[in-house]
């Protein structure tokens, strides 16, 4: 069982940038590959970003790739996505996840979720 809490978000005009978070409960953190999603109202959540356990493979949508970085901290049980160049398309509530394999996030399947985040950016 993993258990994620997130946190970070805010109010941000267009082209700044912010630091989610995302802590993780458990021993074996180190085990799941990790990943972000992002859900706007009246649409599904969505893909935005995974990362491998070691943290040498990572993937993104094309909406936000060269524009945000997954990283991770084994040692701290804590997962970071770095926003860069916010667009106003990039409001949502942010969702941490965890994934037995990094396919099932790529697959829309993740196996936990955190409560998420909302990241409002402004025009």
């Amino acid at each position: 069982q993993v258990q994620l809490v997130e946190s970070g978000g805010g109010l941000m005009q267009a082209g700044g940038s912010l630091r989610l978070s995302c802590a993780a409960s458990g021993r074996t953190f180190n085990t799941y590959p990790m990943g972000w999603f992002r859900q706007t109202p009246g649409r599904e959540r969505e893909f935005v970003t995974a990362i491998s356990t070691s943290g040498t493979r990572t993937y993104y949508a094309d909406s936000v790739k060269g524009r945000f970085t997954i990283s991770r901290d084994n040692a701290k049980n804590m997962v970071y996505l770095q926003m860069n160049s916010l667009k106003p398309e990039d409001t949502a509530v942010y969702y941490c996840v965890a994934a037995t394999t990094i396919d099932w996030i790529r697959q829309n399947n993740p196996d936990y979720w955190g409560k998420g985040t909302l990241v409002t950016v402004s025009s």
